[in-house]
């Protein structure tokens, strides 16, 4: 059976996913020798600021420090609008959440985190505001790598997460997984993202569905139309396609966007002939319990398409101008992502340097979607 790596590489244009995990019969182990006795650690903050994918992609680390310090308790830092994400979570005893922009909001922060007296401090990040908040918590052990900017204020300095795997090419989990298993973590059988879903929004969506004349159990797919940059977004009136072909194949298609992207649902349902069912305000809680409803999912490369892996969802996932070896759903379910390779990729992605428009994501033909859908379909029927 090839590994996960030679099956991503194996297809210039659809790319199938396999399995994160090792074999069961492997048990999952360090990257590097223990830096610290672990039985004595009691306290453990982990710091990932950024977006909702950046979080998702941390699941596996938070389960792998979880494994592996039953005894401690688990905190993480997040941004405050991402922070409902990890809702519900047994993977964390608490969330600490900072305001993108407020001075005083992380001084109060900083001293909290000093006053909390932690063990370890795990920084996924690397940035200024992550590094500083790191060094502020006076932490017996703080764990960055050497490539950060402000790296000396760490006191266990990691190299380069492609030097700890001997590999040069990682996903984000790896990335991330790489600064915990250099301290001693077992983390080779690394692990699947997951989130929870509560029973408050498992009913609130019900509810919604419900009210939306979807019954309970009937099958649909969710589709994400939006995405935060330009490259990254697939032409409305190819997803208004899709939702053609996915309930031509039995799926009642359901659309989700942000409450900023209305325009684009408004635009996806006029061009599509079939029935759209859309939400534009659903909290990030209950975007995992729809997600975790859909019989499919197909959309962009988004923090969404991650929290659609991260409850097991079978996912189809158009990639423009983002690293697919980097950024691809992280899951152990049958996946597909579909891109049109040029020598151009990847790129930053805030605006296209080669082209008049984004032609990475904008020459990927529906064909091409359609037949991705049916082989995940397939396997799940």
């Amino acid at each position: 059976m090839n590994s996960l790596r030679e099956i991503i590489e194996s297809s210039p244009s659809v790319r199938h996913l396999g399995s994160t995990r090792q074999p069961e019969d492997a048990a999952p182990k360090p990257l590097a020798p223990a830096r610290w006795e672990s039985s004595g650690i009691r306290n453990v903050l982990v710091i990932r600021l950024r977006s909702i994918g950046d979080t998702v992609l941390a699941t596996p680390t938070l389960f792998a420090l979880r494994r592996f310090f039953p005894q401690a308790s688990i905190h993480i830092l997040l941004e405050d609008w991402v922070a409902p994400v990890l809702e519900g979570s047994t993977l964390v005893d608490r969330v600490i959440t900072i305001p993108k922009q407020s001075n005083s909001a992380r001084a109060r922060v900083a001293r909290d985190l000093n006053r909390a007296k932690y063990d370890v401090v795990y920084n996924l990040h690397g940035g200024t505001t992550a590094t500083f908040l790191a060094r502020a918590t006076g932490a017996r052990h703080r764990v960055g790598f050497a490539h950060y900017q402000y790296a000396r204020l760490h006191n266990h300095v990691a190299p380069s997460p492609q030097e700890i795997w001997q590999r040069d090419s990682l996903h984000s989990v790896e990335q991330q997984l790489a600064l915990v298993g250099w301290t001693g973590v077992p983390v080779t059988d690394r692990p699947a993202t997951q989130l929870k879903v509560t029973e408050k929004t498992s009913k609130s969506i019900a509810e919604k569905l419900a009210a939306a004349e979807i019954e309970e159990g009937q099958p649909f797919a969710l589709i994400h139309p939006a995405a935060a940059l330009e490259t990254k977004q697939w032409a409305t009136e190819n997803f208004a396609r899709v939702a053609e072909e996915v309930a031509a194949r039995g799926l009642t298609p359901v659309a989700i966007v942000s409450p900023n992207e209305m325009a684009v649902l408004k635009s996806l349902r006029k061009q599509s002939k079939a029935s759209i069912t859309g939400f534009d305000k659903l909290s990030l809680p209950e975007v995992t319990a729809l997600a975790s409803r859909a019989r499919l999912f197909v959309g962009n490369d988004s923090g969404i398409a991650h929290i659609a892996a991260a409850v097991s969802t079978p996912c189809v996932v158009i990639f423009g101008s983002s690293n697919v070896t980097h950024w691809r759903p992280w899951t152990m379910t049958q996946s597909e992502v579909v891109q049109e390779e040029m020598t151009c990729q990847p790129c930053h992605g805030y605006f296209c340097a080669e082209f008049d428009r984004p032609e990475c994501i904008l020459r990927i033909p529906v064909e091409r979607v359609v037949g991705a859908i049916d082989r995940v379909l397939r396997t799940i029927a």
